[in-house]
């Protein structure tokens, strides 16, 4: 090898030093606020059960409600698919799967709802309720009927509920612990939040919670549920959204936006209240915004027209069902609510469909990337962190197998973990 050429330069080296001595607190407020996310499976939806109505057969039915709801109205692949516009590339695989979906994982996130769904009730009758829901979800995450996330919604923070929303987050989480202890998916939703105040109260809630316990400090997280205008813009102009983030203290997990709460806040009337609505659009992207980089995850809201009646009717729901829940998955709201289950057939077609469709060509781009070879498209790290992301969220749903991802792009779970996650500013992303 011949002689390294020299290379000029004019600052020197305490030029940098002191530069990095004075960003050094903007290196350690980056890593607080922006950690990224945090790598876990998000799942597709969630479906919100009334405290009085949830069972321990509640999940099984619903997987079952959904399937008979298929064999009536869309018997075949190929009905299915007319129905949704489906291409026949895709009829066979996304029915086969939607079937064995229902079949195996009906439900991917379940909150047992003392909210709006449960409605005003005698306290004894509300203890016992969220007494009962401790029971059956402990018992079935013992016994492996659980669904992957499953936790409740309490009543909000303000004065009117707010001794009766603590008093049933206690005695659940309290059921959990003589019943062995919180489950890993355990999953807590804080409703009607309009102050970041009400934010930090619920994570002093809980902090107190866990020195009682002895549970390690940060053990329990919390989704907000944005449902008024005030959680998105304050009256002095900021995204209140954003500042609720931080509030939490790093226990917030998700954004869930409510469809009609914070519709009906802004005035919007009963027929035009639905997910494409620009007011929900606005508020969604603020949340977006608001969330990117702090490992919050944001969730698109429901639709409240229930595929139900005679088979025309159901079809006209589960197009619209269909179509909504793809339209949020292109703007990359990857999780939203179900109320019925005969919505379940068409979340899991939408998503499936999108993951399917765009498969080859994502695992294309990725190998490439990662084998450093050329193509049509120049990607970046950015890029393949998108990629891999795809893909994972596609494997994690159950829309992808393992198999065919590796097939064609070389690579396994933990390459494509590494690319989906790398670490800020890092140009030399992990893989293979």
């Amino acid at each position: 090898m011949g002689q390294q050429e020299k290379v000029a330069t004019s600052l020197a080296g305490a030029v940098s030093e002191e530069i990095s001595a004075s960003l050094a607190p903007v290196d350690a407020e980056l890593e607080r606020r922006y950690p990224g996310d945090p790598g876990s499976r998000q799942p597709v939806h969630t479906v919100y059960v009334p405290g009085d109505a949830f069972a321990a057969d509640t999940i099984r039915t619903w997987g079952d409600r959904a399937l008979a709801a298929l064999d009536e109205h869309a018997p075949d692949a190929a009905a299915f698919a007319a129905v949704l516009g489906l291409s026949d590339e895709l009829a066979e695989p996304v029915h086969s799967r939607v079937r064995a979906k229902l079949e195996r994982e009906p439900i991917e996130d379940l909150r047992v709802d003392f909210e709006d769904g449960y409605g005003p009730r005698p306290d004894a009758e509300e203890d016992e309720a969220a007494a009962r829901a401790a029971r059956l979800i402990a018992e079935a995450y013992r016994v492996g009927t659980a669904a992957p996330y499953m936790g409740i919604r309490m009543k909000c923070m303000e004065a009117a509920v707010r001794d009766r929303g603590i008093r049933t987050l206690d005695v659940f989480l309290t059921g959990l612990i003589e019943a062995g202890g919180l489950p890993d998916g355990l999953v807590l939703t804080l409703p009607k939040v309009t102050y970041a105040e009400q934010v930090t109260a619920f994570a002093r809630l809980l902090e107190a919670f866990e020195k009682v316990h002895g549970l390690e400090p940060g053990r329990l997280g919390f989704e907000i549920q944005i449902e008024t205008s005030q959680s998105i813009l304050a009256t002095d102009g900021t995204a209140t959204v954003a500042r609720m983030i931080q509030a939490a203290e790093g226990r917030a997990t998700g954004l869930h936006y409510g469809t009609f709460d914070y519709s009906a806040c802004l005035g919007v009337s009963a027929a035009y209240q639905a997910g494409d609505h620009p007011a929900a659009d606005h508020a969604k992207a603020v949340m977006q915004v608001a969330a990117a980089g702090t490992g919050v995850r944001v969730s698109d809201g429901s639709t409240n027209v229930l595929p139900v009646g005679p088979t025309a009717k159901v079809h006209d729901a589960w197009r619209l069902h269909h179509g909504l829940t793809r339209r949020a998955l292109a703007r990359a709201y990857y999780q939203g609510w179900d109320m019925h289950p005969g919505h379940l057939p068409t979340r899991y077609a939408a998503v499936f469909a999108f993951y399917r469709e765009g498969f080859e060509q994502a695992a294309a781009r990725l190998a490439r990337y990662a084998n450093r070879t050329g193509g049509d498209v120049m990607d970046e790290p950015a890029t393949a962190k998108a990629l891999s992301g795809y893909l994972l969220r596609g494997l994690d749903c159950g829309a992808l197998d393992i198999a065919e991802v590796a097939r064609l792009t070389g690579l396994t779970r933990t390459d494509l973990e590494g690319y989906a996650a790398p670490r800020r500013g890092d140009l030399t992303v992990s893989g293979k």
